[in-house]
């Protein structure tokens, strides 16, 4: 299997089970979810998840990779205020918790790169 497609695969898989996870355990999720979003914050789990699911089948399928892996950029950008909303709700928690929080924040980038080189990897191939 080329690189960009086991890349791709590989972000769909990260994709889905995230997905997942938003059904599987949502409170961890509602507890992130930005006080200034209107609802309740299982809505936003719940929509969040269904985006993440979509998000893997799209990546995962070629003929949808290049628009999906585009999606999932900007997904990641617009999830940034969760994990901001966490750390500051988890500055006074133990620092292990603290620090699985504030180690959220910087994770964001290499995503958005790798979901960047998975659009463009199927950029080639279209």
């Amino acid at each position: 299997m080329p690189a960009p497609s086991r890349s791709a695969l590989l972000l769909s898989g990260l994709l889905a089970a995230a997905g997942a996870a938003h059904f599987a355990a949502p409170r961890g999720f509602d507890a992130i979810v930005p006080k200034a979003l209107p609802g309740e914050p299982r809505h936003w789990t719940r929509l969040s998840g269904v985006a993440e699911v979509a998000l893997a089948a799209g990546v995962a399928y070629p003929r949808t990779r290049r628009s999906a892996a585009g999606l999932t950029g900007a997904f990641f950008v617009a999830v940034l205020p969760a994990n901001l909303q966490m750390a500051a709700d988890w500055r006074d928690r133990p620092a292990p918790q603290r620090a699985m929080a504030y180690a959220r924040l910087p994770l964001q980038v290499p995503l958005i790169l790798w979901a960047e080189s998975v659009r463009r990897g199927a950029a080639r191939r279209s």
